[in-house]
């Protein structure tokens, strides 16, 4: 029982440092990709005074505490979003693994978590979605889904494959009528083509019940912030606000709790 326990907190602690690993990586790509910049070279460096990161004040989390959020050379404040990235990802992380452990399923779901957590940031800095995240997502979904058929609960290949594409029509598919249905209606874009994408990217590496659920959850989701916000004077009625963010929190959920709620989601959208 010692060992079982000593096990478990190793695992988990693995889990939680190499996602802020990841984090600290994310970082970089979530400053470089909308800029078109490598996000290997050059080093990382003080966005202020541009002098490069020395590795033991590049460790995630820690060199952010102990310097107190500062750059030791120019000690301009360096913005605490790189902190909250790091953590945040490896809060995730630590999260996929409590809930499935030893699975086949674990790294491809901390890929997906990776991958959300750089398209919401973008989103919310430049408006987009990078293609690395949801083109990339759909070719992963299509890749992974025949090699690892597990990720939609089948057991062949040819049983992975098509429900990725099931996931991926569903999910493209569905937002981009609602994108035209939209337009038509306003007499404007109601919907980015890089939501389309990721929606359907997610219903490539999730499957089809994910996709319901995303958009379910991710209107309820913005529709209760987005009054939230007006209501305490941070954004106006015609505010563009990006949909993206609410897109990846809806699959998070999904991720860690999906198999769990689909029952009782079902039953609430038949009023049940």
């Amino acid at each position: 029982m010692d060992s079982f326990v000593f096990l478990f907190f190793y695992f988990a602690t693995v889990a939680f440092i190499f996602g802020a690993c990841v984090g600290s990586f994310l970082n970089v790509c979530i400053y470089r990709i909308p800029r078109e910049e490598s996000v290997v070279a050059p080093r990382s460096h003080c966005p202020h005074c541009n002098t490069m990161i020395v590795w033991h004040d590049n460790i995630p989390l820690l060199s952010y505490l102990w310097l107190g959020g500062r750059c030791r050379h120019c000690h301009e404040k360096i913005s605490p979003r790189y902190f909250l990235v790091e953590a945040l990802t490896a809060s995730l992380f630590l999260l996929v693994w409590l809930r499935y452990g030893f699975d086949v399923r674990t790294p491809v779901y901390w890929m997906i978590m990776g991958g959300l957590i750089l398209g919401t940031f973008v989103d919310f800095d430049h408006m987009i979605i990078p293609d690395r995240v949801s083109i990339g997502g759909i070719i992963a979904g299509l890749i992974l889904s025949p090699l690892l058929p597990a990720l939609h609960g089948e057991t062949t290949w040819l049983g992975g494959l098509l429900a990725a594409l099931k996931g991926l029509l569903a999910g493209g598919g569905i937002l981009w009528l609602v994108g035209v249905l939209g337009k038509l209606i306003f007499r404007k874009d109601a919907m980015g083509f890089g939501d389309v994408k990721l929606l359907g990217g997610l219903g490539a590496l999730l499957g089809w019940r994910s996709v319901l659920f995303t958009i379910m959850g991710s209107s309820i989701l913005g529709s209760v912030i987005g009054i939230l916000m007006i209501l305490g004077r941070k954004k106006e009625w015609q505010s563009r606000v990006p949909y993206g963010p609410y897109l990846a929190l809806a699959a998070v959920i999904w991720i860690l709790w999906g198999a769990d709620w689909w029952g009782p989601f079902l039953r609430w959208l038949a009023g049940g």
